[in-house]
């Protein structure tokens, strides 16, 4: 019933119309259904197939911990992208893809740094000594540089993993992906080589409707991953939280044991009550004998 029901909503949002005839690729002949009045139909169990199994992989790489770039930087498929990203709190690229990005990224991450330095400045009126020209030229290169990288301001490291919106329009990350060996996922039109990515979604990858119900579908697998991160966190911090309630109770007892004992064994030193009286050595002029010839 769950597969019917999504092949239904995918069938509304037009996930299965491809390209024309002429423009595909003989790649995707696994993935067509039919071909109605020259147009490709994409055949919706493939994509089910393709959508699920990208998705449990997406889903247990959240639950690791490690970070999912979303790539889009097509006009139809930005700003569901970046808001599915922001949800998940996940890297994303989605105005012009920096050449080397992934393989140069200490370099990046440089510019990125020199971007959060200027935004302090503005900020905390440290640029309230320079002239109205040199904070304009500041302001200016915030926001020329906010632009591309603020979606990858908050990650130190490359990304264990890359979803594409279109692995065609985005050839350039797709191919640093690869060179790194970092996990490639993408919606594939019947233009494109499903080839080229680890695990490819058969889909209309240019319609705003079928973008944004296989986006949804991605981000909420890695929101269900993180999810589960989270629990399995709240979990081992509950188990040492009692390992460290019943520790402390085994101390106390311990301390407890050890001052019954004391209180028991103090009174049976020489001496001490219930102990032997000391014997009392009698000294001279004391009534004890004086030696002879004394």
């Amino acid at each position: 019933m769950e597969n019917t029901s999504l092949q239904q909503q995918l069938l509304e949002a037009g996930v299965h119309f491809g390209h024309l005839r002429k423009k595909w690729n003989p790649k995707m002949l696994p993935y067509i259904f039919a071909e109605k009045k020259g147009i490709h139909i994409i055949d919706l169990n493939k994509t089910v197939e393709g959508l699920q199994e990208a998705a449990a992989a997406l889903k247990a790489i959240a639950r690791s911990g490690k970070k999912i770039m979303f790539v889009a930087t097509k006009k139809q498929a930005k700003e569901i992208v970046q808001e599915s990203a922001k949800r998940v709190n996940m890297p994303f690229v989605t105005e012009r893809w920096l050449g080397g990005m992934l393989t140069n990224f200490n370099t990046v991450r440089k510019s990125v740094k020199k971007m959060q330095s200027i935004e302090k400045m503005l900020n905390d009126g440290s640029a309230e000594n320079l002239n109205k020209k040199e904070k304009l030229t500041l302001t200016r290169e915030k926001e020329k540089m906010e632009k591309v990288l603020s979606g990858i301001a908050n990650i130190s490291r490359v990304p264990s993993a890359l979803f594409m919106v279109d692995i065609g329009h985005e050839h350039i990350a797709l191919a640093e992906a690869k060179r790194l060996g970092i996990s490639t996922f993408g919606m594939v039109d019947t233009n494109s080589d499903p080839n080229k990515v680890d695990y490819a979604i058969p889909a209309n990858d240019d319609a705003t409707k079928s973008i944004a119900i296989i986006v949804n579908y991605i981000t909420a697998a890695i929101a269900e991953g993180l999810a589960d991160r989270q629990n399995s966190k709240d979990d081992e911090s509950n188990d040492e939280s009692e390992e460290s309630a019943e520790a402390k109770a085994a101390r106390f007892e311990s301390k407890q044991d050890g001052a019954d004992d004391k209180r028991r064994g103090g009174g049976r030193g020489p001496g001490g009550p219930g102990g032997a009286p000391k014997r009392r050595v009698a000294g001279p002029g004391a009534g004890g004998r004086k030696p002879a010839g004394k």
